[in-house]
């Protein structure tokens, strides 16, 4: 393992480095600096640990962007994927549909919070929530509702990269380069607001007649830096949506499949939204899978004579290798008990960083439901800090990542209580390498 700070690569990780750059770009990354922070080269993982090039480990206490729940090379996942590799990798849906795809479909019926649910799926996030922008408009002009043009959506939104995902999101991540290309929304304060709730409720009583959905998501604005809400605000947000004759969009794509402690954070809330959106743990972070769930009367309103078809698909919407994973996904979560762990795990974890990270002098306070974690840093004017304390914490060998001056600590669900201990360790040991200073003083 390199020294705290990770300052010289070896030959071999410099090597790899090189032809990446020569080659490849990454996402939300300033390619002319990107390898000054020493990125892991990855060549293979097992468990929750990802292994270097130099066969150095590291925990993966990121889930490798809230994709991978359950670790790598899951010996249930690795199978299901063998399996369909013998039937067949892909066809397309539409128009026909394959076997796996509708047993998936069969599942996730059972457990979504979704009422008489239809699943239309896709391969990313951001495009189960453009899809639900879309199902969202035409359900109106369906039913000669032309006037309901309008989204409602909170301050430190998220909802994706994509156009109309793009406009549904507030701010950061460079949003305001592509303003011009974003259409306009009801746009209310967000969780970080104590009245957040009763300024949306206003907004929804002057536009109701106008807006075609209301788009939340529930319980954590993760991107945001770990907002968290009272879940019966939200819900209380959805009940006013519904009696208003408005449809509620949830954009489950970070909280679903056990972040939160339940399979879905909409549970927390009792919440049942008109559209759910679905993606990244879908499929245990091993291949890219997301849907859109419609519930029934909204995919009745697209029954009946040809133009009130959706016309919208993607090719690799339904792919049977993601569904084949995803189905054995599901069957782990609920056979493996899998949720118990992260409602322990969760509990030890915000016991251990309220006692060893909070006292801090650079740590401002903690944000937490389940295992989607922040730690929010005393903002250092001039200094990426987030930045240092990530790399400093990586180069002790837990991978975790900033969200600006918010340190993000996301496990797999699986995640052992050893390495929870490992996590809070390493981050009060970067806190202090990027510092100078202990917890109580220098």
């Amino acid at each position: 393992m390199t020294e705290p700070g990770r300052s010289v690569p070896s030959q071999r990780a410099e090597q790899w480095l090189r032809r990446d750059q020569a080659l490849v770009w990454h996402g939300f990354t300033q390619m002319a600096t990107y390898a000054d922070h020493l990125p892991i080269v990855v060549a293979s993982a097992q468990g929750r640990e990802l292994v270097d090039v130099d066969g150095n480990r590291y925990l993966d206490a990121i889930s490798s962007l809230w994709v991978t729940t359950l670790g790598h090379r899951v010996p249930e996942l690795d199978e299901a994927l063998r399996r369909q590799l013998d039937k067949v990798a892909h066809s397309t849906m539409l128009g026909n549909t394959n076997t796996t795809v509708v047993e998936l479909a069969e599942a996730l019926a059972a457990v979504v919070p979704v009422d008489a649910p239809h699943f239309l799926f896709a391969s990313d996030g951001a495009s189960a929530v453009e899809q639900a922008l879309k199902i969202a408009f035409q359900f109106w002009v369906n039913q000669g509702e032309a006037r309901r043009t309008r989204y409602l959506a909170l301050g430190n939104a998220y909802h994706g990269d994509t156009v109309g995902s793009l406009s549904l999101g507030d701010g950061g991540f460079g949003t305001s380069l592509f303003d011009p290309l974003r259409f306009p929304v009801v746009r209310t304060p967000g969780y970080d607001d104590p009245g957040w709730l009763d300024k949306a409720m206003v907004a929804l009583d002057a536009h109701g007649g106008e807006l075609t959905a209301v788009v939340i998501e529930p319980l954590v604005q993760g991107a945001a830096g770990m907002l968290v809400a009272e879940p019966d605000d939200v819900g209380a947000l959805a009940r006013a949506a519904a009696q208003a004759g408005v449809l509620v969009v949830a954009d489950e794509v970070a909280t679903g499949f056990g972040r939160t402690g339940r399979l879905f954070a909409s549970e927390w809330c009792g919440l049942r939204p008109d559209l759910l959106c679905l993606g990244k743990g879908i499929t245990g972070g091993y291949l890219p899978m997301s849907v859109t769930v419609a519930s029934g009367h909204v995919y009745d309103a697209f029954l009946g004579d040809p133009e009130r078809a959706l016309f919208h698909g993607h090719s690799y919407g339904g792919n049977a290798l993601a569904a084949a994973v995803a189905l054995a996904h599901l069957r782990v979560l609920e056979e493996g008990h899998v949720l118990d762990n992260v409602r322990a795990r969760a509990e030890q974890l915000s016991s251990r960083l309220e006692a060893d990270v909070l006292p801090h002098p650079a740590v401002a306070g903690l944000r937490q439901r389940g295992l989607m974690t922040g730690v929010q840093l005393v903002s250092a004017p001039g200094r990426r800090l987030g930045r240092e304390v990530c790399d400093a914490a990586v180069g002790r060998g837990v991978l975790i990542r900033p969200l600006g001056d918010v340190v993000v600590v996301m496990p797999p669900l699986t995640v052992t209580a050893t390495e929870i201990d490992r996590i809070v360790s390493v981050l009060v040991a970067a806190l202090e390498d990027a510092t100078g200073e202990r917890a109580g003083g220098t």
